[in-house]
């Protein structure tokens, strides 16, 4: 068996490293934001809220394609739009990113949640009571403090991007070099006899990947725990 990526599979495994950094930069900052939110504050329909943030973590991730294809694809309510302004956001790099993001959102939003629901609300209040504001104190106090839940989230949502396949091919498409990430190459490479090699080396690849982003998210949030005096 020949061990050796070939041009075509390196390709796929560097778009799938460009896929799952773009998507994490662009969910880092909301994600991070939108968990802090909804572990501090009570709202009319929180539950309700809180539902439609996960429901990529339960639903069949074509479900979740299928539903990017409707509202941004060429023929969709705002994808027509942009279609119009010359903007294609289905079947490109773009729309790999996207579906990728979406997937991985909630992993993030939910880590970060249960890590703000754990910090301390005396020593949020306390830096409150000595004159720092809402943003400050979530900044000095509330996120530092939950770092360590805030870096497995982003693993999580790293390596999930990293293996995210349903919703990427009915999204984004299977087009070499633009969004053939490293899954979907996988799958091309077992629709094609005699390529038994080429998948095996790519799952092998997957696996290393998911292992090696999950073991250092332990690592670091240990690391950071201890810094913590956790």
């Amino acid at each position: 068996m020949s061990t050796g990526l070939t041009p075509e599979e390196w390709t796929a495994l560097a778009l799938s490293a460009r896929v799952a950094v773009t998507s994490l930069a662009m969910a880092f900052v909301p994600g991070v934001l939108l968990g802090a939110f909804l572990a501090r504050r009570s709202f009319p329909g929180k539950v309700l809220a809180e539902a439609l943030v996960h429901a990529p973590l339960v639903l069949p991730p074509v479900v979740v394609g299928y539903a990017l294809l409707l509202v941004l694809g060429r023929n969709g309510f705002v994808g027509r739009r942009l279609y119009e302004a010359g903007l294609q956001v289905a079947f490109t790099f773009e729309a790999a990113v996207l579906a990728a993001t979406v997937m991985g959102f909630p992993l993030l939003v939910r880590s970060v949640r249960l890590a703000v629901e754990l910090v301390d609300q005396r020593l949020e209040e306390a830096a409150a009571t000595l004159g720092a504001s809402p943003l400050r104190v979530l900044l000095t106090v509330t996120l530092p403090l939950a770092a360590p839940g805030i870096l497995t989230g982003s693993v999580l949502a790293f390596a999930r991007s990293l293996g995210e396949f349903g919703a990427t091919i009915t999204f984004a498409g299977n087009v070499a070099g633009e969004t053939r990430t490293l899954p979907l190459a996988l799958f091309s490479a077992l629709q094609v006899p005699g390529r038994e090699d080429a998948a095996l080396r790519l799952a092998a690849i997957s696996v290393a990947l998911s292992l090696a982003a999950l073991m250092l998210s332990e690592l670091f949030a240990r690391k950071l725990s201890r810094r913590l005096g956790r």
